[in-house]
């Protein structure tokens, strides 16, 4: 059985699309409505009282989250979260105008400090479907390995520290951003890789 999020996200989805295609005003404000509507259902079994899903153009689509990979050794870069205290992949939310190599590259770079190059894609996951905590929006990660070039650790305004850990003796990991199993996931793509083909 559907969850309640699952629902609602689905007729957010529904409205968001039949506001940017309807030609009829009548049919603009019933959508408007049901966008609405999908929001209550939300307030209904959630502590965030004022719930409402944002109003964007065009067709719903996953939002994307990259992650930066980065071995030395037999040790992984990972960073603490300004936000939670825990440790993570560098990355975040992907920028339009840019690649998922440029934008992996240029979130390790903004949260380590470190110079990389993007080399594989490891996995390409849905967060749900992957057992990550819920999240209003529908999420794709991915997860992309990268050589080490250069650079020193240091923070940012999302990390609080910058460190390399074996990949067997991994820190507390916040479980909203990768889990052990990506990271051991990348480490055995990472030992034998298949074809590279990335740009």
């Amino acid at each position: 059985m559907r969850t309640l999020l699952e629902i609602s996200r689905e007729l957010a989805a529904l409205a968001q699309a039949g506001s940017a295609y309807t030609k009829d005003p009548f049919d603009a404000e019933r959508f408007a409505r049901l966008r609405e509507i999908a929001g209550e259902l939300l307030q209904v079994s959630s502590p965030v009282a004022d719930f409402a899903w944002p109003a964007e153009l065009g067709y719903a689509t996953p939002k994307v989250d990259v992650r930066a990979v980065v071995f030395r050794g037999d040790e992984v870069l990972l960073v603490r979260e300004a936000s939670s205290g825990l440790w993570t992949l560098p990355g975040g939310w992907a920028d339009v105008n840019l690649s998922p190599a440029e934008n992996v590259e240029k979130e390790c770079r903004e949260e380590s400090g470190y110079e990389v190059k993007a080399r594989a894609i490891t996995a390409v996951l849905d967060r749900d479907r992957a057992g990550y905590p819920r999240n209003a929006h529908a999420i794709y990660k991915i997860f992309i390995l990268c050589d080490l070039l250069g650079g020193e650790a240091r923070t940012s305004i999302e990390s609080t520290a910058v460190a390399f850990f074996p990949v067997t003796d991994l820190p507390g990991l916040d479980p909203h951003r990768a889990t052990a199993g990506d990271i051991r996931q990348a480490w055995e793509f990472a030992q034998a890789p298949g074809p590279i083909v990335f740009n």
